[in-house]
């Protein structure tokens, strides 16, 4: 096998939970190949380097293994490898969502008719 389309790989590492998720982050340029926008069409090869941006955060990883069949998850982590540098923004991204949710208190009520005026015109709705 010399290649694979870059949306089955994508589902088959799973980095998207279907293939038309995948395909549809590769139309909006949220994965690239070798620095490239790419195609869901594209062609992954082994020693490929990726960026891959989903809901778990952005991804770069170098493709070690290629497949077209989705397996158990331990199967799809040895179809690449993350950069180090990859690994360690996404936890800080996570620590700071994690201080962020510290910080933002929400209400324990339902807000007053009072309140939501008051809310309305600070949005500048009111």
């Amino acid at each position: 096998m010399t290649g694979t389309r870059i949306d089955k790989w994508l589902w088959a590492a799973r980095f998207f939970k279907t293939r038309a998720l995948a395909a549809k982050a590769c139309e909006l340029g949220r994965v690239h190949s070798n620095g490239q926008p790419a195609k869901a069409s594209r062609e992954v090869k082994l020693e490929d380097t990726l960026r891959i941006v989903n809901d778990g955060g952005e991804f770069t990883v170098k493709v070690l293994q290629l497949s077209e069949v989705r397996g158990p998850a331990s199967v799809a982590q040895a179809l690449y490898a993350e950069n180090d540098e990859s690994k360690a923004a996404r936890a800080k991204a996570q620590e700071d969502r994690k201080m962020m949710a510290e910080w933002e208190r929400l209400p324990t009520l339902k807000p007053k008719g009072r309140d939501r005026r008051v809310l309305a015109r600070v949005r500048g709705r009111g």
